[in-house]
């Protein structure tokens, strides 16, 4: 719904106008209803063809609901799925026309790859990793889409050294994973959009054990609601309706070579007494 002192939304001002709406015009209204998140993906002329409606009834309709032109609603639709996106909700698809979708993944993944890596550059990548590996334990924190971030950077971690957990699990909350945790710990806070307030309390709370803290993050979130030791900000716009993690999994998988590195003699021993673990129990296919 939009705030106060905010024009009133594509839907609202349909709800507005329906009862003196024609026939041909109420056509265009099912139909800018039910597209009003990706509008601005249709011409005039489309919208007239799929509506069953004349192109000046599609004019006419965009002026009773108070847009000077469709153009001009087009461009509100425009902005009001940006805005949307930027808050992480699959609005909208893929450009029309151009290359295929493949491509157009691929190419939006470069660029998000690239802003990762110039971002990555300027941070203490070594003290990060420091972190990461001395810590005595590390808890790895994430939830809704963040949840199988921090489960995977959970799992690498795990190859290269012991005392890695994730949370929260299913049906437990985070208390009890947090209780104990000191200045010799390790938090990692994974908190791409859309969050919960569940981050930042946790944040709070590791702040007044003195638990030191990296949080991974997009470029859309704002400042931690209290300092942490490492921010990590990672993009993950998608080119269409959805997020893309591909940037982010490949932060994930430097942070873990970085800690295997680190680590070591201590590390390569971990991950030789692993796979023996792994041969002994049958657990993976043998190629």
């Amino acid at each position: 719904m939009p705030g106060a002192g905010s024009p009133p939304g594509l839907r609202q001002r349909i709800d507005a106008a329906w009862p003196g709406l024609t026939p041909a015009e109420r056509q265009v209204a099912q139909f800018a209803a039910e597209h009003a998140d990706d509008l601005a993906g249709f011409s005039g002329a489309e919208v007239a063809e799929l509506a069953g409606a004349s192109k000046a009834t599609v004019s006419r309709f965009f002026r009773r609901l108070g847009y000077a032109s469709y153009a001009q609603a087009r461009a509100q639709a425009r902005t009001d799925a940006r805005a949307l996106r930027a808050r992480g909700v699959p609005t909208g698809g893929l450009p029309a026309g151009g290359t295929g979708p493949v491509d157009v993944h691929v190419a939006h993944d470069v660029d998000n790859l690239t802003r990762t890596a110039a971002h990555l550059a300027a941070e203490d990548l070594p003290a990060v990793v420091d972190l990461l590996a001395g810590a005595r334990r590390v808890l790895v924190l994430g939830w809704r889409n963040s949840h199988p971030v921090a489960l995977h950077l959970r799992e690498q971690l795990l190859q290269a050294r012991a005392d890695v957990s994730v949370g929260p699990a299913p049906g437990q909350t985070v208390a009890e994973e947090l209780t104990g945790l000191d200045g010799r710990d390790a938090l990692v806070v994974v908190a791409f959009r859309r969050r919960t307030p569940d981050a930042a309390a946790v944040l709070r709370v590791a702040a007044d054990l003195g638990v030191p803290c990296l949080l991974l993050t997009d470029p859309a979130a704002g400042p931690p609601p209290v300092p942490v030791a490492h921010r990590l900000v990672v993009p993950v716009e998608g080119p269409g309706a959805f997020d893309s993690y591909a940037a982010v999994m490949t932060t994930v998988a430097v942070l873990a070579e970085g800690v295997l590195a680190r680590r070591g003699r201590a590390g390569r021993d971990r991950v030789r007494d692993v796979a023996r673990a792994h041969r002994t129990l049958g657990e993976l296919e043998e190629l």
